[in-house]
């Protein structure tokens, strides 16, 4: 892949600023400057913060992403960034850099789809991806079900989240908790000396026929345990509480994923999107697909949160597949359905 197009990755939908450089599926450089202290304070991000913070970080991200990959900007052979969805100030920041970079330096922009890019990003760790396989990505604003037959040009959309996404599940179960955010990992960490079936929480819409996700019912559901137990004067176990919640959100997530596979026939599951860094989701995913003879990919942790790597490998996809660029016209999209690869 010496020979391959080196593509600079942007990604800026949320509160992290992404650099990437992908050459091929080879990754030479993922470097991020984070926000979230900023946002810990709030108990969530604030888009103004955010967007002031892509600002402050992108030319300093993208020199030393560069200097990590030891390349120069005359190296650089196409611009690839979020475009959508996420927070409309935050993808304004980005586009509007690779905009500036792809003129200066005289190379092709690809505005590319956030959630895409979640599928795309495995290829760095474990090559090609199977056509077609199902993905199912969880994050903090998005639980899907998707069949995607070519990431670069073909995604389609199977299920959906219908109210809370299990990101946002996570961060305000950890609220009612006292647990710091963002809550996933404080969740994740806690649950290690607590019991999964220590409370029966429910599972939303798990035999509903479809493949869509609701965990709104089952963050109510935690809170009012919570609150009716602290109303007896009774103690709460925070790790049994958060390992209960955990096991609710992750066999729901893995039911429905494997209800996928087996509607369309599809023998191999990809899972992304910054939930999939949850310890015991990628355990039972494990589990139930050596059971069920599905192959399991699952990025490195680091590959699940929102990166600029992602971001460059759906952009080189889409260069090895000849895919006309975007103008300099495009715009950010914070609403952009799944279905949307690039613009």
């Amino acid at each position: 892949m010496a020979d391959a197009p080196l593509v600079l990755g942007i990604e800026t939908s949320c509160d992290e600023t992404g650099i990437g450089l992908v050459r091929g599926h080879t990754l030479l450089a993922d470097t991020i400057a984070s926000s979230m202290d900023e946002h810990a304070r709030f108990g969530g991000v604030v888009p103004e913060v955010a967007s002031r913070a892509h600002l402050e970080a992108m030319t300093p991200t993208v020199e030393a992403a560069l200097a990590k990959a030891g390349v120069a900007f005359s190296d650089i052979d196409a611009i690839a960034v979020t475009a959508g969805p996420g927070l409309a100030g935050a993808l304004l920041v980005g586009v509007a850099a690779a905009k500036a970079y792809s003129l200066g330096l005289g190379v092709p922009l690809y505005g590319v789809n956030h959630l895409a890019a979640h599928v795309a990003v495995d290829q760095l760790e474990h090559g090609p991806l199977p056509k077609p396989c199902i993905a199912m990505l969880v994050s903090g604003g998005h639980s899907s079900l998707l069949l995607v037959p070519d990431v670069a040009q073909d995604v389609i959309s199977l299920g959906s989240t219908v109210d809370d996404a299990a990101g946002e599940a996570f961060d305000k179960v950890a609220r009612v908790l006292g647990l710091p955010f963002p809550g996933g990992p404080h969740i994740d960490r806690a649950a290690t000396s607590g019991s999964g079936t220590a409370v029966a929480f429910p599972r939303g819409k798990l035999d509903d026929g479809t493949l869509d996700f609701s965990f709104s019912g089952l963050k109510t559901a935690v809170a009012r345990w919570v609150e009716a137990r602290q109303a007896a004067g009774e103690t709460i176990h925070v790790p049994d509480v958060a390992a209960s919640f955990q096991e609710a959100v992750v066999d729901v997530l893995t039911r429905k994923a494997l209800q996928a596979c087996r509607k369309y026939d599809v023998h191999d599951l990809l899972i992304g999107g910054g939930v999939a860094a949850n310890s015991r989701l990628r355990a039972l995913a494990r589990e139930r697909c050596d059971a069920a003879g599905v192959r399991l990919r699952v990025p490195r942790p680091g590959l699940c949160t929102d990166n600029g790597a992602m971001v460059a490998a759906l952009g080189s996809d889409l260069v090895a597949a000849g895919v006309t660029p975007s103008t300099l016209g495009i715009p950010a999209d914070s609403s952009m359905p799944i279905t949307t690869v690039h613009v």
